[in-house]
């Protein structure tokens, strides 16, 4: 079966209301309360998901014991010019690391830094 790699991704935050704030602010897109099953003290706040849709829904998660890492992992979100999202990440209490910059044939991206301290991407092909 051919699928994609990424079904699902998992932001690890400290500060739940802070951090749901910069990436609603930012990405200008709402999110949505979700829990775990197996553990009732996880808070999760989901990016909104169309599983019949091309790309990998995710969440934005609190959890004892697991927070963010810099460095790890980088997910990038899709838009239509990253450099629109990338002009709201500092006024949301983000920094921008990399500002937007040629891949080639690929597109475009920019890497920034979320108020919890994860790396993120922004990628669009104008």
């Amino acid at each position: 079966m051919k699928q994609n790699a990424i079904g699902w991704f998992d932001i690890y935050v400290n500060d739940m209301d802070r951090a749901a704030a910069f990436y609603q602010t930012v990405l200008e897109r709402e999110l949505e309360n979700i829990g775990d099953p197996t553990d009732s003290s996880v808070i999760m706040k989901s990016f909104v998901t169309d599983m019949e849709n091309y790309g990998a829904g995710g969440a934005l998660v609190k959890r004892e014991g697991a927070g963010p890492v810099i460095g790890g992992t980088i997910v990038y979100f899709g838009t239509e010019d990253c450099a629109v999202e990338e002009s709201r990440v500092a006024s949301a209490g983000g920094k921008v690391i990399n500002p937007k910059m040629s891949i080639g044939e690929f597109g475009f991206v920019s890497v920034c830094m979320d108020t919890e301290g994860n790396l993120f991407g922004l990628s669009s092909m104008k």
